[in-house]
């Protein structure tokens, strides 16, 4: 059996291990500038890591056929057929016929977020298994993933990730909530550490010690690629163009969702330093929801939604699109959905 340590401090062997944390935002952000998908939130714990992604499908749809064969072989080594045809070689028309399967497939897995999850976890796995000088079984097991069914869902999804260190009474405030969006977005980031050199190293003999000297020393063409690739943006706030429906952006400004995770923050750790605001957020009234039914579901919406999470209806029809007649957070999805008028009067 073996014992793996993702980030942060391992008591049991006194290691840190934070370098992994921009292991994973860096692959993040990679593979976000390959496929067509977008970042919304993240945050990097020590024994896990959260991601909030946005398929941008229309983006997908609107590249041409060497754009999405490009793309992938970024990610893997193109099969012959492609390099000819990405060469500009003449093929022949069986050859063609292979070309449109493959742009097909590709396509479809570039807008996919099991493979998004792949790519990110089996480079993060090899990584840490190389620096442990070991092999085999890195992660647990398969991520898991809830579908945010509406706008509602998607900022109390993100606000959940952005306050993961602050809720794990890591740090009292966002300005320190490192290897976060929130803070990415606040335009402050952790200064990036360096790999230690594992204490295992120390133990291999000459020939392992040259042995490791030369693959350390040898690139493959596919990671040249990836070291160029620019590391994607976080998807942007619409701002006052969410008026002319920008789809591909979120539906708020930047500066009401700041205020909206600094207040939650607030009430998480009511003695947080600084003045508590009198209002609640603008973003509340817009979301014509009340105070302590965003609280409640902002903290707790991993455990009260499984699959998906969105209102009454929304749920019902994503069960129906699963064949399934019972969907876990219908009561949650009432009571937080529920409009204020509604509970003053009961």
């Amino acid at each position: 059996m073996r014992r793996a340590f993702l980030c942060g401090n391992d008591k049991f062997t006194t290691k840190n291990f934070d370098h992994r944390k921009g292991w994973i935002v860096k692959r993040i952000k990679q593979l976000a500038s390959i496929f067509a998908i977008d970042i919304a939130a993240y945050a990097v714990m020590s024994n896990h890591y959260h991601v909030v992604l946005h398929v941008n499908r229309d983006k997908a749809l609107t590249w041409d056929d060497q754009t999405v064969l490009k793309q992938w072989t970024l990610l893997c080594k193109p099969k012959p057929v492609v390099e000819r045809w990405l060469s500009g070689n003449i093929i022949s028309q069986s050859d063609n016929l292979i070309i449109q399967q493959c742009v097909t497939e590709y396509r479809q897995r570039l807008m996919d977020i099991s493979w998004f999850m792949r790519f990110l976890n089996e480079h993060v796995a090899r990584l840490a298994n190389e620096e442990d000088n070991c092999t085999g079984r890195f992660w647990e097991g398969r991520f898991k993933s809830q579908a945010l069914l509406d706008e509602t869902a998607l900022l109390a999804c993100m606000a959940y990730v952005d306050l993961n260190p602050i809720r794990a009474n890591i740090t009292d405030s966002l300005e320190t909530s490192d290897y976060t969006s929130i803070q990415e977005r606040m335009g402050l980031q952790p200064e990036p550490q360096t790999n230690p050199i594992p204490a295992s190293e120390n133990d291999l003999n000459d020939n392992q010690q040259n042995e490791k000297l030369q693959h350390d020393n040898t690139s493959t063409p596919l990671q040249d690629r990836l070291a160029s690739i620019p590391l994607a943006p976080l998807q942007r706030f619409a701002g006052n163009s969410h008026i002319e429906n920008n789809k591909q952006a979120i539906q708020h400004e930047l500066i009401n969702y700041l205020a909206l995770v600094d207040w939650t923050s607030r009430q998480i750790h009511p003695n947080k330093r600084g003045k508590v605001a009198a209002e609640h957020p603008s973003i509340l009234t817009t979301l014509n929801i009340t105070e302590d039914n965003w609280l409640a579901f902002s903290n707790q919406i991993e455990q009260d939604f499984s699959q998906a999470i969105g209102t009454e209806s929304r749920l019902h029809s994503f069960g129906r699109s699963l064949h399934k007649k019972r969907h876990r957070g219908l009561g949650k999805a009432k009571r937080y959905y529920a409009i204020p008028a509604a509970l003053t009067s009961a």
